[in-house]
């Protein structure tokens, strides 16, 4: 009925030849009951680290966890964890246990997890044990606390975000109770780390009902962006726009696939036009500047949330430059030699989700992105020239005609600019003799 692996079948034959109970548990069992591959399998047993070590002698054993009663065997080229039977301690950090205690029993380790669907087990031979109703609440579409959900939340508040997390990507809803202790304990994720927090998020994000998660937990996501809130309501007074700036920031998360860059890019992409607004004598509402603007505050964000330097800059390019028109081939040219012909694809697809959650998808804004991406594909294809690599001139080229210094790439970028302007081609005697003109110009 379950396909468990070969590797995990020899873990759990090796520990009950050795007179130990052993169990898959956890994610994996879920996933097998929502019909899907598990890619991770973690063991528990009721055999003391010691006596895991001594089954597994002849394998290789990682011991890094084994305060908390976890073992890693190396089997067949896969990592299993073996983590014995516990019960923890009292959560001082709102994370982890100040102490485990090892237990005999299976139902008091499965009791000490967080969710009802992670809470089975599965023995080798297929035998599932349910205590808490995982099966039910699966089928249910539910995720509900093992227990008191204030309780969890309080011992280990990354409870909190991975409800949300798994709601995104399960299609769940939340417990009505285990909801409200959500949005009760959320001040505990300030106790968490940043990069947990963030890992949590973008999976999130990522989810297939991630932009109602948004909407109905903004509170828990403020905690820690909590820049979003202006953004509720904000009427944006412009026939461009059919929704606030908030609602409009969904739906563009929404409409762009998923992918973590992307989805975070979407999220903060309008992070900066409450501040930025301005209407003029007609009432209409204007944005001046809250593209750069808001990549400035992104880039706090971001920081705040630990991502690494080129996931910044990459996000904050894609905000900057998402109003960006890209409705001839210098502007698409341009904008590959500035950022790059992959950034600038995503960067289209940025521009389209944006343009698709104003409500008012126009012709036009399809047609600018459709010619655009053909263009680009084009560009590429055919090698056309966008970057001075591209060029047949070369630094060397302009140094003999006796340029040296900043003015070799300042003359460089300048035929560029002839080239993609298509007053020249890409030609290298014409090139040299543009840049010997250029040089007489520079002596005036």
């Amino acid at each position: 009925m379950y396909n468990i692996p070969h590797y995990a079948q020899k873990v759990l034959e090796t520990l009950e030849k050795n007179g130990f109970e052993a169990y898959i548990v956890g994610g994996c069992v879920r996933d097998f009951l929502m019909k899907k591959n598990p890619h991770d399998f973690d063991i528990t047993t009721n055999a003391l680290p010691d006596e895991t070590k001594k089954c597994f002698e002849e394998y290789k054993i990682i011991t890094n966890g084994e305060k908390h009663g976890t073992i890693a065997v190396v089997i067949e080229g896969e990592t299993v964890e073996i983590t014995t039977y516990r019960i923890d301690g009292d959560y001082a950090d709102s994370r982890h246990p100040e102490s485990v205690e090892f237990s005999g029993n299976l139902q008091e380790d499965l009791g000490r997890r967080d969710f009802t669907m992670n809470a089975m087990a599965l023995d080798k031979s297929g035998r599932l044990v349910d205590i808490f109703d995982g099966v039910k609440d699966i089928e249910g579409k539910v995720i509900r606390t093992v227990g008191n959900p204030s309780d969890r939340f309080e011992e280990d508040a990354l409870r909190i975000m991975r409800a949300l997390r798994f709601a995104s990507q399960l299609g769940f809803e939340i417990e009505s109770e285990t909801s409200k202790q959500v949005h009760e304990k959320a001040q505990l994720l300030k106790n968490i780390s940043a990069e947990r927090i963030r890992d949590e998020f973008l999976k999130l994000l990522c989810g297939v009902n991630a932009t109602e998660i948004l909407r109905s937990y903004s509170d828990v996501i403020e905690i820690f962006i909590p820049e979003i809130r202006d953004m509720y309501g904000f009427l944006q007074h412009t026939p461009f726009h059919k929704y606030d700036v908030w609602e409009h920031t969904l739906y563009a998360v929404e409409n762009v696939r998923c992918d973590p860059i992307l989805r975070m890019t979407m999220l903060l992409h309008d992070i900066a036009k409450p501040e930025c607004f301005s209407s003029d004598e007609n009432g209409v509402g204007h944005f001046k500047g809250h593209a750069a603007f808001g990549a400035k505050k992104s880039m706090a964000i971001l920081d705040r949330l630990r991502f690494s330097s080129k996931e910044k800059k990459l996000i904050t390019e894609l905000i900057e430059n998402h109003r960006n028109s890209y409705s001839c081939d210098t502007d698409i040219k341009r904008m590959m030699n500035r950022i790059g012909a992959d950034n600038l694809r995503l960067l289209l697809e940025v521009k389209k989700a944006d343009d698709m959650a104003k409500g008012i998808y126009s012709k036009q804004d399809k047609k600018q992105i459709e010619f655009a991406v053909k263009r680009l594909d084009e560009i590429l294809e055919n090698g056309e020239c966008y970057r001075i690599s591209d060029m047949k001139i070369k630094g060397n080229d302009l140094t003999e005609l006796g340029l040296h210094g900043s003015l070799v790439g300042k003359h460089l970028n300048m035929l560029l600019e002839l080239i993609v302007n298509n007053v020249i081609d890409n030609d290298r005697e014409q090139l040299i003799m543009y840049a010997k003109q250029l040089k007489e110009v520079e002596k005036w």
